[in-house]
């Protein structure tokens, strides 16, 4: 690319350069506006990293191209999450660094320097993940020699030791406290006894509750973003399930819903209300029942653990908790279908002693 920066009249500087795009046509073009020559040779160099394959650009260079081809193909709420690990987590540390120049024994003093800062386990192992992903997207697409993060090794790791979780009886405690709240209360009962992430429950309409048939139609998940409400599809495909409901909780649906205002399908049940909403209601619910507190999405894990535990097999629960497969329920849960094994072993001792029949 040849280029030129010439200062206009007006005091500020233009540069003109010739590129060549992505379908190999050759262009000319300029750009006005900068304050200095300096500054206007900067953007250029930028400009003409972002448009090579050269793995010799710097690491936050890379990223605009990686985040701009991923923004196409991933959701938004992904996005903003990758975005804030990368823009507090790795391109302080990495950013001027070129991609090629990025090695083992840096990486590992970044992530002896991550560790230090006390973060979970799964949060360090999510952190490193994106750094692998986009030095393996240079390796597959910018022509990048191998990838630095499989020599230096991970950190962190990729489920966590057992879920907090409460059980029946706590959650029980637990609603009490919040009664006084009946939209709190409401929800938190839908949580507890359909394994709904909060998402999916404030995505919840009228229409998608099925009284007749007790079940709820899980098809969508609400997130904030930037001040707005966002209405996606869920998590993944296998999210999209139809879950059955006992009659009681169907009946307190159902008295919830009356008292909405003119409530039609399309209403959601929860309007208004953010997840920060639950998380402080829990908090609050909590501290009032003497329960150790745990993260709304810990409601969920309650869920699936107290049907493990009473001997609901593996394949169901991993169907009504809309998991990829029965390995991601097993990775999650597998502590509680330990216990569920143990039980069975002692009801097989009983029956050997001939003890069941006694009972």
């Amino acid at each position: 690319m040849a280029n030129n920066a010439k200062r206009d009249p007006n005091g500020t500087w233009r540069i003109q350069y010739r590129y060549t795009d992505w379908n190999g046509e050759k262009k000319k073009t300029q750009k006005r506006g900068f304050k200095t020559k300096k500054e206007a040779e900067e953007w250029l160099a930028h400009f003409q990293y972002q448009h090579s394959s050269d793995p010799k650009m710097p690491l936050k260079d890379f990223y605009e191209i990686y985040m701009e081809d991923m923004s196409g193909r991933l959701r938004s709420s992904t996005i903003g999450s990758k975005k804030n690990i990368w823009e507090t987590k790795i391109l302080p540390y990495f950013g001027n660094m070129p991609l090629s120049e990025i090695s083992a024994p840096q990486i590992r003093k970044w992530q002896k320097e991550m560790m230090a800062k006390g973060y979970k386990d799964t949060y360090l192992k999510t952190i490193q993940n994106q750094l692998t992903a986009i030095m393996n997207y240079a390796v597959k697409f910018y022509n990048l020699r191998v990838n630095p993060c499989t020599i230096a090794g991970s950190m962190g790791k990729s489920k966590a030791d057992e879920r907090p979780h409460w059980t029946p009886e706590e959650f029980r405690r637990f609603a009490d406290a919040i009664s006084d709240k009946h939209e709190a209360w409401i929800g938190f009962q839908i949580m507890f006894w359909t394994g709904m992430r909060v998402g999916e429950v404030l995505a919840l309409c009228v229409g998608d509750i099925d009284f007749e048939n007790n079940t709820i139609m899980v098809n969508k998940t609400y997130s904030r973003e930037k001040g707005k409400d966002v209405i996606t599809e869920p998590k993944t495909p296998n999210s999209i399930r139809e879950l059955t409901i006992h009659p009681d909780l169907a009946k307190e649906i159902r008295e919830y819903i009356s008292c909405i205002y003119k409530p039609k399908a399309n209403t959601r049940l929860f309007e208004g209300r953010t997840k920060r909403f639950f998380e402080h209601e829990i908090e609050r619910g909590a501290k009032e029942a003497g329960l150790e507190k745990i993260s709304v999405h810990c409601i969920r894990h309650s869920h699936a653990t107290m049907l493990l535990n009473d001997g609901i097999n593996m394949h169901d629960v991993t169907k009504r908790m809309g998991h990829a497969s029965v390995k991601t329920t097993i990775d999650i849960y597998g502590h509680a279908s330990k216990d569920g094994q143990a039980r069975i072993a002692e009801l097989l001792e009983k029956e050997d002693r001939g003890e069941k029949d006694a009972m």
